[in-house]
């Protein structure tokens, strides 16, 4: 969890400052594609706000209304960033963008004065875009790192699996989020670049709307993995099975009847499970086992925070 919120906050401080140059740059310039960029850096700074509420919320304390605590808290947050951060982000940045492409207006000609000496503005925007790539590297790293780790503790064949499968929102909306920034960073500064050559405004109104495109397509593959956790993920088959195998071949065990896993936290599992035991053992012979079946299976995935095990006749 604090390695989740390092990386969070980390994204938070260089969101923060990359959105107000990334504006000033637009006040210089004009520049379509420096706007959107702008209400990219805006809403990846709402995303971060968003997220260390859903940490802080989730590690709230079970009680009576909340018996297994307040885990899910970040999937409704994650979720909620790609609703109302990126899907409002990426629509505006898109309908700026294609409103230049219809409506183009030459590349601005705003200076800037430093020292006493004068340069064009749009060379902010190049020192800001090149600085946003820059800064955005350090949070990918992070998260990238975070995210590495889970994949070998898990035994995943990559980013792509761990995408399907991670319950850690919060370092997979990160990860997602810094790589998408760098991407449309770089898709600004070309655009910004090929129009200051050419003197042709549609580059710079092409980025803009790809920028926005971006994130609508960030924020529906976001929602939708979020839409797992909420409505109840088992823990993927492989180590599902697992943990039922462990408690099919425990001593005294005849049948596993039912068994069941759901995440209710990121990286915290319950797992439930029917057992038919020997018929000759009595009830404290039966109590015996449940308690080291329940201790084997958090001993063997330490996802599992809770376990309930139920003898069937």
């Amino acid at each position: 969890m604090a390695e989740s919120r390092s990386v969070v906050i980390a994204a938070l401080l260089a969101n923060a400052a990359i959105a107000v140059l990334k504006f000033a740059g637009f006040l210089l310039t004009g520049s379509a594609a420096m706007l959107s960029e702008t209400y990219h850096s805006i809403s990846d700074t709402g995303n971060q706000i968003f997220l260390l509420i859903g940490i802080r919320y989730g590690e709230k304390e079970a009680n009576r209304e909340h018996p297994f605590g307040y885990g899910k808290a970040q999937f409704f947050y994650s979720f909620l960033v790609s609703v109302l951060l990126f899907g409002i982000a990426g629509w505006e940045s898109a309908k700026h963008g294609y409103d230049a492409i219809v409506h183009p207006h030459p590349p601005g000609t705003g200076a800037v004065s430093l020292l006493g000496v004068t340069f064009p503005g749009v060379w902010v925007n190049y020192a800001v875009l090149v600085g946003a790539i820059a800064f955005e590297s350090y949070a990918l790293k992070k998260a990238y790192t975070a995210m590495r780790r889970q994949i070998d503790d898990h035994g995943w064949s990559g980013f792509r699996e761990a995408f399907r499968k991670t319950s850690d929102v919060t370092t997979l909306t990160a990860l997602t989020e810094d790589t998408i920034a760098i991407s449309g960073a770089g898709l600004a500064l070309f655009g910004v670049f090929l129009s200051r050559i050419t003197g042709n405004p549609l580059y710079d109104a092409v980025a803009a709307l790809l920028i926005g495109l971006l994130l609508m397509g960030f924020a529906v593959a976001l929602a939708w993995e979020n839409k797992r956790l909420l409505l109840g993920e088992s823990l993927p088959a492989v180590e599902e099975r697992e943990l039922r195998e462990l408690v099919a071949g425990w001593s005294g065990v005849d049948t596993v009847v039912d068994f069941r896993t759901v995440y209710f936290g990121p990286e915290e599992v319950i797992v439930t499970g029917d057992v038919e035991f020997d018929p000759r053992f009595d009830t404290t012979s039966i109590d015996e086992r449940i308690s080291e079946i329940e201790d084997a299976l958090v001993a063997t995935n330490p996802q599992v925070q809770k376990v309930y095990i139920e003898p069937e006749v």
